[in-house]
């Protein structure tokens, strides 16, 4: 298994797109992010605008995942994985960039929403890594998750 990780660029937008329909959990096509307001064209200033910095990963001459966040507010918007990839590091590597970034740019607090459900696996991924329930719901009724970085 030969990934290869490295920060996101604009050109990366529809590939991006097109994986998080393919996802396993908490799948959405081009339609649904539409509707949201995520298009390529979103995606990809996002990108180039620093607003949305993000990591993806590459095997098999494609992208398998990726892991973006909100740069103005801390929150890791999306970690997705095609299934095939699921349960190899992969997801743990990408979340660990971005968090990485994050300290870099001095957050101490990160968060994000995650479901509820202790039978979806990001239930489960999040708290073993360390991210912990604030208490709170998020508009898409989700429970938000914070880690706490060190200096």
């Amino acid at each position: 298994m030969n990934v290869v990780y490295r920060p996101a660029v604009p050109a990366d937008a529809a590939a991006c797109i097109d994986l998080r329909g393919r996802t396993r959990e908490n799948a959405f096509s081009a339609a649904q992010l539409a509707a949201l307001g995520i298009t390529v064209d979103s995606w990809a200033a996002g990108i180039a605008q620093g607003g949305f910095p993000g990591h993806v990963a590459e095997a098999d001459g494609g992208m398998v995942g990726y892991c973006f966040g909100d740069r103005d507010s801390g929150e890791i918007i999306v970690l997705a994985l095609l299934p095939a990839w699921e349960g190899k590091g992969i997801g743990k590597a990408l979340l660990a960039r971005t968090v990485d970034d994050f300290q870099g740019w001095g957050f101490e607090r990160l968060f994000l929403g995650c479901a509820a459900d202790p039978g979806v696996r990001s239930h489960g991924f999040y708290r073993h890594l360390g991210w912990r329930p604030t208490g709170e719901i998020d508009d898409l009724g989700d429970e938000v998750l914070e880690l706490h970085l060190r200096g």
